[in-house]
């Protein structure tokens, strides 16, 4: 690990003060310390924001708020994501005992990829170093993504709850020196293009201080489902987020995304206009998940992922006819 300054903010606004293109925010620390021991990450100065207020779990008419300090653990047993989004419970339980109880929702959705290429310095990334290729189109990719990948990155996108998020919407509120803005997380993470290395739209110095997810009633119907190699904790080969208003028997309304499978959390309204106004049957859902994969990109290990994908997405829809 290579030598920083640490400083801990005691206010928001000392720690916008502090921030900038060399500055690393800390909070549960799961994701940065140990990509800093790695020298992956070599921040100049590292600022400990768990001093500040970031935190809260409340509901009105706008929808759900939540603190960007809030953690993990917290929010994933809180009563009212629980009774009204249990989606974002069920993803914010897919990460291990440990790391629930340490990281932060902001740092949950800020986390770095986990493609073993990134994280190997002696091997080229250009999310790592931008120009020195990708290793995973030739090598290592059972794990990677099908969706929104280029000649430049195919590495998957890591968050569990950042997947229910961009299915129901949810903006996130963002701070810095010059002032505050929202910005729906839909947009919020970037495509890998060219510049793989620019994952999201976060400025330097720019940090977030909390979620909203709109109001929507029906969310109470919904589901995350997570496949993965093993039960205890590891990433999603594929996973689903769905919410549904189910009303006689008919699919009134949908919300689906899923992850696992793209280089960032992947809403399908193809399949979601493909499933409103039809019954909940699993040839509907059959039909209507084939949509998914449109324009997937396999490559030489993960071809599987088209066929579970789909599978995942008509599991999670059928769960919820109960």
């Amino acid at each position: 690990m290579k030598a920083f300054e640490y400083a801990t903010a005691q206010s928001l606004p000392q720690a916008l003060e502090q921030g900038g293109a060399d500055t690393a925010y800390l909070a549960g620390g799961t994701t940065l310390v140990d990509l800093m021991k790695l020298e992956v990450l070599t921040p100049r100065r590292v600022v400990d924001i768990n001093r500040l207020p970031l935190r809260g779990v409340s509901i009105d008419r706008d929808g759900l708020h939540l603190g960007a300090l809030e953690r993990m653990s917290d929010v994933a047993e809180h009563p009212l994501v629980t009774e009204h989004y249990p989606l974002l419970g069920r993803a914010l339980l897919g990460a291990s005992p440990q790391l629930r109880n340490m990281a932060s929702l902001g740092g949950n959705l800020m986390q770095r990829v986990r493609c073993g290429y990134y994280r190997d310095t002696a091997t080229g990334c250009n999310k790592r170093e931008p120009g020195s290729g990708c290793s995973a189109i030739q090598g290592e990719n059972r794990g990677h993504a099908i969706l929104g990948t280029s000649d430049s990155c195919v590495a998957t996108h890591p968050s569990d709850f950042a997947v229910p998020l961009v299915a129901l919407d949810a903006r996130l509120h963002l701070a810095s020196r010059v002032g505050t803005r929202q910005v729906r997380i839909a947009d919020f993470y970037r495509l890998p293009g060219n510049t793989p290395h620019l994952e999201h739209d976060l400025r330097p110095g720019e940090l977030i201080t909390g979620i909203t997810v709109p109001s929507l009633g029906w969310a109470r119907r919904s589901t995350y489902l997570k496949i993965r190699n093993r039960q205890s904790y590891e990433f999603a080969l594929a996973s689903a987020a769905v919410a549904l208003d189910l009303r006689g028997g008919l699919i009134r309304d949908v919300r689906l995304a899923v992850g696992g499978v793209g280089t960032r959390p992947w809403r399908l309204p193809a399949v979601e206009d493909a499933l409103r106004g039809r019954p909940l049957r699993p040839d509907i859902a059959e039909a209507a998940a084939e949509r998914a994969v449109v324009g997937a990109r396999p490559l030489a290990q993960n071809g599987y992922k088209t066929t579970l994908v789909r599978r995942t997405i008509v599991r999670a829809l059928m769960s919820l006819a109960e």
